[in-house]
């Protein structure tokens, strides 16, 4: 068993992700630091998702800290830590909506993107955050971690 940032996970798991990360064909290699030096505060209320993303996102440079909690991820949160923020949208006690708004008073500069598996968010979303290009920062699960480290390193870049 494994413990990340709170969420527990059994080493199966771990074994089907990091195959997923490894096995994926493109110039990019996990265990290199493809784009190292951004750091990701990741936050969704489904373990597997934290768990999957975190680790190999981690497996192209990132640095993730992930929570399933989004008031524990807001209580912890310090401003200029982290350079993107990765919110699912609906989570329970907090959506990723709320989470962002109070996270901006905190930090300013701050980049987000949310994820969800729903796709009748776009419109709120933009609707609530005009000055959010959606374009770039809304993500539908699934995604392969290839196609989401290049989204993120895009936005960041």
């Amino acid at each position: 068993m494994y413990n990340i940032s709170g969420c527990t996970f059994n080493g199966g798991a771990v074994s089907k992700i990091m195959n997923l990360v490894s096995n994926q064909s493109s110039g990019l290699q996990p265990g290199r630091s493809n784009f190292s030096n951004k750091r990701v505060l990741l936050v969704d209320d489904e373990s597997d998702i934290t768990t999957s993303f975190k680790i190999g996102l981690e497996q192209y440079g990132f640095t993730v800290s992930a929570y399933n909690d989004p008031r524990l991820a807001l209580s912890e949160f310090k401003a200029g830590l982290h350079d993107l923020l990765l919110l699912d949208i609906r989570m329970p006690g907090m959506t990723g909506l709320e989470l962002y708004q109070k996270i901006k008073q905190i930090d300013g500069n701050i980049e987000v993107c949310f994820i969800t598996a729903f796709e009748e968010y776009y419109g709120q979303l933009s609707a609530a955050f005009p000055n959010v290009d959606l374009e770039k920062c809304y993500i539908l699960k699934p995604i392969k971690i290839l196609d989401l480290a290049k989204k993120i390193n895009t936005i960041l870049n």
